[in-house]
């Protein structure tokens, strides 16, 4: 499932480190007052956007890899020497 729509994961992946840096923003101008959930809340979004983008990257060069790897075959054939 993750695999098939990485670009999904890679956007879900940017909003959550977007979310783990706003919130650290408000936190410092006095807009939005620190508490411990806030401050645990922007840091498991910025790390797990991260870990996502890295994943939705990695699906990314497999899909594409193993796309490239089928239309390799395809034109191979080995009765046409």
């Amino acid at each position: 499932m993750i695999f098939k729509y990485p670009g999904r994961l890679l956007a879900a992946s940017i909003i959550l480190m977007i979310i783990g840096v706003v919130i650290p923003f408000l936190m410092v101008i006095h807009l939005v007052q620190s508490t411990f959930f806030l401050n645990f809340l922007s840091y498991a979004a910025s790390t797990v956007g991260f870990f996502l983008g890295i994943i939705s990257f990695a699906a990314t060069r497999v899909t594409s890899n193993r796309t490239k790897d089928k239309s390799d075959k395809d034109d191979f054939d080995p009765r046409m020497k």
